[in-house]
């Protein structure tokens, strides 16, 4: 608890450092003392540190995310949408186009897909909040008002800063060290509103596997994770793709080449200039102007609703994410967003 005297990390840091990854139960009480801030930021940034170098073991990504979805502010979800819920978020940390995650979330909404999409600001200045914020969306909606935008919009937005307070204790750490952490790992793993069904973009491609079988532990319904051609952290239409699709308990590797699904295929397209121009970005997208932005959104949103088992697969899925671009459906989802975000 806030105020108890400091909890020692050392053993942790040290068993980490001794073997390939620390226990399911090992971690869940190391990060228990860390999101409970009884660890110190020094230890913390030890801790991180010695599994940034060797890189996170399922067993930890496990025990973690076991503890952050146990400190989440939970957003309340009907019982007749729960088992529909999607995500779209990513981890970050790959080099930035424009919003893909975001614009696929908003497409697949209007497609029918209901959409819990979990999101925060980004080092660029132009993530998922500031984007959304920019086009008039209350990013600081309360989960009594994201829960009312799911009803009524399909789609709401889960602002990572107010839903995880327990991750604060490690920010003095993170800020730190300056790299990425498993800490970006966590977050795609712990939707506030308890989507089982999730598209998740990792930054470097041996991260698709970890957290493939990291999801099956986790009791996922059905998730998707990729890793796009030219390092991206969502698909590509430069190429073919990194996808492990996992479900009924099992993760599998598939191939995922956006030519095959009727996508033009065209190297990644420059990325946004700012947050004024990632929205101008996706708001050409949802109005349908052709072009490399829209292909990739129709790709990744087509992802989204094979998650979402609305596209049996990626070919009918980039049909359902072209209708819902041309029928304005896209657009008019962004819009009641927008309005039942501002609810009282």
């Amino acid at each position: 608890m806030p105020g108890s005297p400091a909890a020692d990390l050392e053993p942790f840091i040290a068993l980490a450092r001794s073997r390939l990854s620390l226990s399911e139960a090992e971690a869940h009480e190391a990060f228990s003392l860390i999101m409970t801030g009884r660890a110190e930021t020094e230890q913390i940034a030890g801790l991180l540190t010695v599994l940034a170098r060797r890189g996170p073991g399922v067993d930890e990504l496990v025990g973690a995310a076991r503890v952050m979805r146990e400190h989440v502010t939970r957003v309340p979800v009907p019982d007749d949408l729960r088992d529909r819920l999607i995500d779209t978020c990513g981890t970050g940390g790959a080099p930035k186009t424009f919003n893909v995650s975001t614009a696929a979330a908003i497409v697949a909404a209007g497609a029918g897909a209901v959409v819990a999409k979990h999101g925060n600001r980004s080092r660029t200045g132009r993530g998922s909040a500031e984007v959304l914020e920019h086009l008039g969306v209350n990013v600081n909606a309360s989960p009594d008002v994201q829960a009312r935008c799911l009803q009524s919009a399909g789609l709401c937005f889960s602002f990572a800063i107010h839903h995880h307070p327990a991750t604060r204790h490690a920010m003095p750490a993170r800020r730190a060290l300056g790299f990425p952490t498993i800490f970006n790992l966590l977050g795609p793993l712990t939707n506030p509103a308890g989507a089982r069904r999730q598209l998740i973009g990792v930054y470097a491609p041996h991260f698709v596997d970890l957290l493939a079988q990291t999801l099956v532990r986790l009791g996922a319904q059905r998730a998707l994770i990729v890793h796009g051609c030219g390092g991206l952290d969502e698909l590509s239409t430069a190429g073919p793709n990194q996808l492990t699709d996992c479900r009924a308990g099992a993760a599998h590797a598939k191939a995922c080449n956006p030519a095959s699904f009727g996508v033009a295929q065209a190297d990644a397209p420059p990325p946004a200039a700012d947050v004024a121009d990632a929205a101008r970005i996706l708001m050409e997208v949802l109005s349908g102007q052709p072009g490399p932005h829209a292909e990739m959104a129709v790709l990744n949103a087509a992802a989204a609703l094979v998650v979402a088992d609305l596209a049996p697969d990626f070919a009918v899925g980039v049909e359902m994410a072209r209708e819902s671009i041309a029928s304005g459906k896209a657009h008019a989802a962004l819009q009641a967003l927008i309005d039942v975000s501002h609810s009282a």
